[in-house]
């Protein structure tokens, strides 16, 4: 049976932070983002238009990273093929019993050692008194607080084989592939996936460290460019480390913006973008020479972009990251796998 259709979406994302209580403060005060509970080492935080209880894991760490990634079956006969196929390709780690917010769930890593879950059993947001929204199709009240960033929009891998991650999300997973990068000798250098007509909702891209289980970002959705533009001047005065100023990507059409939380991980403000009804819609594949002439509107991105990521993989990463302002744990070594 074809894996299409069988996933959902992603329900959550696990970030780690080396410093909890900045990266918390991040998250609550400047994206806007609303504390559901706390437990241990980690932080669940959702977004205001959120059906499900949180969105981000934020779990105190040695270093930054990602945790994990959770995807969501649409049912539980879905969730049994997703993990026979996952057991078929050899990747799978097992069941556990569920975390916070959602019943158990099968661990398994991509092909690059990202680790990654399946789950069915998801309990739904009820707002209390104070977040109370006016209207019964919204979730939660938005507070307005900082950027009030929406929902969880979108996750971006770093992979030292583009190839078979994409291969793995598509053959196993069921994520569709829209777009792609391959270079003139052939090398697939990024592939943007989704589970539904979004543009993307998981995006890999060659890790230029060639480490193995890395982070590249994590993105946040709100609903119009002028919020992006007031995210941007939020950043600057607050202090985020701005990395690439508001402008239109090539590949998906997004608008975007980026900077760093303070535990050193990448974050997104994103709106816009293409939404894809065709079913027979084939990936558009970018050439080298494409690439090359920047993003949508001519400006270049900036070096750091293609090089960094999370955990550190060599000192020119952590170099980079305290240059930056944010906490930068030592490097791990690129030669060995993270995940």
């Amino acid at each position: 049976m074809s894996a299409r259709h069988d996933l959902a979406h992603i329900h959550h994302v696990e970030v780690l932070t080396p410093a909890p209580q900045a990266s918390l403060d991040f998250f609550v005060d400047i994206l806007g983002m609303e504390v559901e509970h706390r437990e241990g080492q980690s932080a669940y935080l959702r977004s205001w238009g959120e059906y499900q209880r949180y969105s981000l894991k934020l779990t105190e760490a040695a270093t930054s990273g990602l945790g994990h990634l959770a995807l969501r079956a649409d049912s539980p006969a879905a969730l049994d093929r997703r993990v026979a196929a996952v057991e078929a390709a050899g990747l799978g780690r097992g069941w556990h019993e569920g975390d916070h917010g959602h019943g158990k769930a099968y661990a398994f890593t991509d092909p690059d050692g990202h680790a990654m879950e399946l789950l069915w059993d998801a309990e739904r947001y009820v707002a209390p008194p104070h977040l109370a929204p006016a209207l019964r199709n919204v979730p939660m009240r938005n507070t307005a607080r900082g950027a009030a960033v929406k929902r969880l929009d979108h996750v971006n891998l770093l992979a030292r084989d583009v190839a078979a991650c994409r291969a793995f999300a598509t053959d196993v997973l069921g994520f569709r592939h829209y777009e792609g990068i391959r270079l003139d000798d052939g090398t697939e250098t990024g592939a943007w996936l989704s589970l539904s007509i979004a543009a993307h909702e998981l995006i890999y891209v060659h890790d230029a460290r060639e480490a193995r289980g890395r982070l590249h970002h994590v993105a946040f959705w709100v609903d119009t460019r002028e919020e992006c533009l007031r995210a941007a001047d939020l950043f600057l005065d607050y202090g985020v480390h701005i990395e690439a100023a508001p402008s239109k990507h090539a590949v998906a059409g997004g608008f975007f913006l980026y900077g760093f939380e303070p535990g050193g991980n990448r974050m997104e403000v994103t709106t816009g973008g293409h939404l894809l009804y065709d079913p027979e819609q084939e990936p558009l594949m970018w050439t080298e020479a494409e690439r090359a002439k920047g993003q949508a509107w001519g400006a270049k991105t900036v070096e750091s972009f293609h090089v960094y990521g999370t955990p550190p993989a060599v000192e020119a990463d952590r170099a980079y990251a305290l240059a930056a302002g944010v906490a930068a744990p030592p490097p791990a070594s690129a030669a060995a796998p993270s995940g």
